[in-house]
């Protein structure tokens, strides 16, 4: 796998941390006073600190959803899917979008989805696929 690399706005770097370590258990990397670096199932993820910042309101669709656009997020395996999706719903403070569902019922591309937000706003999805060879199926 090569990882990938995401910046993105956050309006409190304690927050930040205390929240994709303590909640979505990644794992800290460097940091300073305007960013810090986990790795989110393996990709590396920079948090600017962007105390002016305001969450984006747009939407778009995807079946039968409305999503939120934009998010980021990560593909896993159903059983990683499903330990995370009970560790979300087992926190009481989870910022639900959409809570745990299954999308594309029987047909190429079926997928575990759930949306939350961190604290500073940002929309994240993760998705779960019983085979990877589903991920980019038609």
């Amino acid at each position: 796998m090569t990882p990938f690399h995401l910046a993105f706005p956050v309006r409190d770097l304690q927050e930040t941390r205390a929240f994709y370590h303590d909640v979505l258990g990644c794992t800290p990397g460097r940091s300073s006073e305007t960013w810090t670096d986990f790795s989110l199932f393996g990709h590396q993820m920079s948090a600017h600190l962007r105390k002016d910042m305001q969450p984006a309101h747009s939407a778009g669709s995807v079946g039968k959803d409305i999503v939120p656009i934009p998010h980021f997020g990560v593909v896993l395996m159903m059983d990683d899917w499903k330990a995370l999706a009970a560790k979300l719903e087992a926190y009481d403070g989870t910022d639900w979008i959409m809570k745990p569902s299954l999308r594309f019922e029987g047909e190429a591309g079926e997928q575990a989805t759930l949306f939350i937000r961190d604290p500073s706003g940002n929309a994240l999805e993760f998705k779960g696929f019983t085979s990877m060879d589903q991920v980019f199926a038609a």
